[in-house]
């Protein structure tokens, strides 16, 4: 029965991890605009970032730690104002980048940025962490599962997420050949206008509230 319910969980985790990570919102164009731009590596990594930040936020739902809970949401002014800076400077740099026509190589340096920067980028949205909540408690499946469950639950939701990554980058990299150096120009200026939108609205839903 033990094994049965730790399978379950995990099954469960990598549902929530896939759907909550599927919607293409900021992530999922830097995703797209890395893969084509600098090929499937970096977008995979991208994405990784994502799923790492995604354990995390799943950490905090499954083991009932609502007092991380209760302290993000009361400081969410404050990282949603760092998340939308953020976003805002990832969409000028990634506006005014210059493509090119081959993947980048793979250097650990280059991956480990676009993880870093993903990974901190899902951290500075609190509406991740009450999406997770959220789902958890629909289901019944916050704070009261077993160890062994919780932890499977976790582990899923990490899956999931790279599930989703894996498939996307894998998907957009095989459509890659298709763009020359020119399309990529105007890859690379849509996405930097995109996601600096994604951060205007974070800022001037700040201003909203305020008002």
């Amino acid at each position: 029965m033990t094994g049965t319910a730790t399978f379950n969980s995990l099954a469960r985790g990598v549902v929530i991890g896939f759907s909550i990570a599927a919607p293409v919102g900021p992530i999922g164009v830097l995703i797209i605009r890395r893969t084509l731009a600098e090929g499937r590596g970096m977008g995979l990594a991208t994405g990784l970032g994502a799923a790492a930040a995604d354990g995390i936020y799943g950490v905090i739902a499954a083991f009932g730690l609502h007092w991380v809970t209760d302290a993000m949401v009361a400081q969410q002014t404050w990282i949603r104002l760092v998340g939308g800076l953020f976003l805002l400077y990832l969409g000028v740099t990634t506006f005014l980048s210059r493509p090119s026509e081959h993947a980048a190589e793979a250097k650990g340096s280059g991956r480990l940025g676009a993880f870093a920067s993903t990974f901190v980028l899902t951290l500075t949205n609190p509406m991740t962490i009450l999406s997770f909540v959220a789902v958890f408690a629909g289901l019944g499946l916050g704070g009261s599962a077993g160890g062994a469950s919780a932890v499977a639950l976790v582990g899923g939701v990490v899956l999931g997420s790279a599930l989703w990554t894996l498939t996307l980058s894998s998907v957009v990299a095989t459509l890659r050949r298709r763009f020359n150096a020119h399309a990529l120009v105007w890859v690379n200026r849509i996405s930097g206008l995109v996601i600096a939108a994604f951060g205007v609205t974070a800022l001037a839903s700040l201003r909203g509230e305020a008002s």
